[in-house]
Formats: C-alpha cells, sequence, structure tokens
C-alpha cells in the first residue's frame, strides 16, 4: 500500500519503532539508522522485532561523515521518525528547520511522552506515567484497586505509536497534493488523552462518573473479569439487553427478580459478588466451552501463546506461530495487498547497499 514512500527512523524505544515496522509492513522502505555502539537501552533484543520489514544502516551521529550520511538519506526521504527528548535532533543539526529547508516536503515525525513543549517536556517518563496524567488511566480497574493496564497497549502503543502513524500518513498525503511538508507532534500525553472520546461521550446522558465503579462500563456486574476455579479468568461485557438475556439464560439466572433489573446501579455490587461465587465454582475452559457459539459476550483471557493456538488464530492467522515466540502478523488488512512480514535485521546488515545507492543518487 505504501510502496515508493521512503520513510528514515532514528533508532528509539517503543513507540517510535513500532510505529516505523507497522508502516514498513505496509509496504514503506524503511531505513533504521542504527546506534553504532548497540541497543538503546541494556537487555533489549538485537536484532529487535520492532524492525521486522526494515533495512539497517549504522551510525554514530557525533561524528561528522556519519551526520552527513544521515542527512543525505532524509534529503532523500518522504518521512522522517525520531523518538529523542526535544531538542536532541536540533543539537546534531538533524531538527526540522534544517531538515525542512533540505527537503521541504518531509514529513517530520516526533515522537514523545508529554510533547514538544510544555512544563513537563524535557522530563522523563514511561508509559504509565502519560497515561497516568492524561486521564486515561482513571477507569483502568475495579473500585479498590490501583489503576493498572496492559503493560504498553494504552500508552506507548495506542496514544502514541497509532497517532504517530496517522499524523504521518496524513502529512505525506498532504505532502503529495501540495509539496509542503510539516512537523508531526505525536505525544503519548495527547493520543491517550484523545483515546477518551468515546467513553467521556457517555458524560453526556449521564452514565460516566468520576467515582470509579459507577458508570456503564465500569461497575456492572455485565462488564468485567471473573476469576475460575483454576485461577484463569473469564471476560463477559454484555451491554446491550438481548445480549444480556443470552448471558442470563446460559447461566440459568434468567427468571432472576435482580438480574433482570440490568441497569439498577444500586445492585451492581451485590450482583457482582453472586457472579464472582457462580464462576469460581468451575474452570476457565468450562465456562469458554459453556458460552461457545453463545451471543452472551463471554470470552476466556489467553495468554499470547494460547492465543495463538485458538481456533480463531487457525482462521485469521493474527499470531504467527512459526518462531521461538509466537509473533502478532501485520494489521490491518486490505483486499487488494498482503502485508507481509520481513526478518528484522542485523545491526549495519544494509550499510553497504544504503550508501552504494546514495552515491548513485547523487549528480555526477
Amino acid at each position: 500500500m505504501l510502496s515508493g514512500i521512503r520513510i528514515i527512523e532514528f533508532e528509539g524505544l517503543g513507540p517510535a519503532p513500532f510505529a516505523a515496522m507497522m508502516l514498513a509492513e505496509l509496504g514503506a522502505d524503511v531505513i533504521v539508522i542504527h546506534r553504532a555502539t548497540g541497543p538503546v537501552a541494556p537487555g533489549m533484543p538485537d536484532p529487535s522485532p520492532l524492525d521486522r520489514s526494515k533495512r539497517s544502516i549504522a551510525l554514530d551521529l557525533k561524528q561528522a561523515d556519519d551526520r552527513a550520511t544521515a542527512q543525505a538519506l532524509v534529503d532523500g526521504a518522504d518521512a522522517l521518525i525520531e523518538g529523542f527528548r526535544p531538542g536532541v535532533m536540533e543539537r546534531l543539526d538533524l531538527g526540522p528547520d534544517a531538515c525542512l529547508a533540505r527537503n521541504p516536503a518531509l514529513v517530520y515525525g516526533r515522537m514523545t511522552g508529554w510533547g514538544q513543549t510544555g512544563p513537563l517536556a524535557q522530563t522523563a517518563g514511561h508509559d504509565l506515567n502519560y497515561v497516568a496524567l492524561s486521564g486515561a488511566l482513571w477507569y483502568a480497574s475495579p473500585p479498590g484497586q490501583p489503576p493498572q493496564t496492559p503493560p504498553t497497549l494504552l500508552g506507548d502503543i495506542g496514544g502514541g505509536a497509532l497517532y504517530l502513524v496517522a499524523g504521518l500518513l496524513a502529512g505525506l498525503l498532504n505532502a503529495r497534493a501540495t509539496g509542503q511538508g510539516t512537523v508531526v507532534d505525536a505525544a503519548i500525553y495527547d493520543g491517550s488523552a484523545h483515546m477518551m472520546s468515546l467513553l467521556m461521550s457517555l458524560a453526556q446522558s449521564g452514565n460516566l462518573s468520576e467515582t470509579r465503579g459507577h458508570s456503564l462500563l465500569d461497575g456492572p456486574h455485565w462488564s468485567r473479569s471473573y476469576a475460575c476455579a483454576d485461577g484463569g479468568h473469564v471476560t463477559v461485557q454484555c451491554l446491550e439487553p438481548k445480549f444480556y438475556a443470552a448471558f442470563l439464560d446460559r447461566m440459568g439466572l434468567a427468571g432472576d427478580p435482580d438480574f433482570r433489573r440490568q441497569f439498577d446501579r444500586a445492585l451492581w455490587p451485590a450482583l457482582t459478588d453472586r457472579l464472582a461465587r457462580l464462576f469460581a465454582r468451575h474452570p476457565r475452559d468450562h465456562w469458554a466451552a459453556h458460552f461457545a457459539g453463545t451471543e452472551a459476550c463471554v470470552a476466556p483471557v489467553l495468554s499470547p501463546s494460547e492465543a495463538a493456538a485458538h481456533p480463531m488464530n487457525a482462521a485469521r492467522g493474527a499470531w504467527d506461530t512459526t518462531g521461538a515466540t509466537p509473533q502478532p502478523r501485520p494489521a490491518p488488512r486490505f483486499s487488494t495487498h498482503r502485508s507481509e512480514t520481513g526478518e528484522s535485521p542485523a545491526r549495519d546488515q544494509h550499510g553497504s547497499e544504503i550508501r552504494a545507492e546514495l552515491r548513485s543518487s547523487q549528480p555526477s
């Protein structure tokens, strides 16, 4: 889908390489400028799974010759991705002003936690910190428990990488139409706040409370996870009355007068306790089989390896199981193109090839 688009990525952590990986899997030629001395942080895999489908060149950006090579790559690129703190790229003479002066149609993607401006712009942080301050963490766990999200999903990927991808694609479309590039300021703080839009819309109908456990989706007995006899868990989220009725029927509760009052907030805690006791009677897989093929909106909580072995994956192929550990395959899908997953390159694997391309593109 993105054939003919070249993107230069400066090696970083988390959301920036994820965004670049996604664009590479959509067909863009992504060249990642790796550090010459090894991974960005200790303990990171090398090569990184997030570098799949990319090409690699290793450069020391503190050296004038290597910095000139990076500038030459940017000069011939459609877009750039960097995930450093504000000011780092400017000190390397690779900031937006310098790059857009040389390549006016460039779409310059900046991935940070707090954004390029504001009182926290230079402050360290991670996924949980950004979504905590943006408000996105508030409804993450049942009342009485510390809010916690699955690591990286809400902030780094949802509020960060995917917003960077959207911004870059919008910038590329505009550059194609106008010849004018732009700077994309993608901040996890901003993106995770924006992701609250659907949930915040419930406030207009009185179905969102800032008291945890009292809103339409974070308080009811029919919208939560339950522990099973074997320590596994199942999820229940049957919002619409017809699905709730199917759930009650399968649980043998269709005639219970309290359970029939689905939206009575005063009953939610007691009904949650009753369901908790019922689900605790049998193991997770019993409940998965019990609800299979129904419209009760119940699903077991699976580990990644269990998800990869599930019949759903056999049908959809969302997980690649050919390696030592399951790896997600590209998404979304297209009717006209197939997104392929390439290997992750070794550091500087394509260095000679990329330098040769630069030499051949220079005027004789």
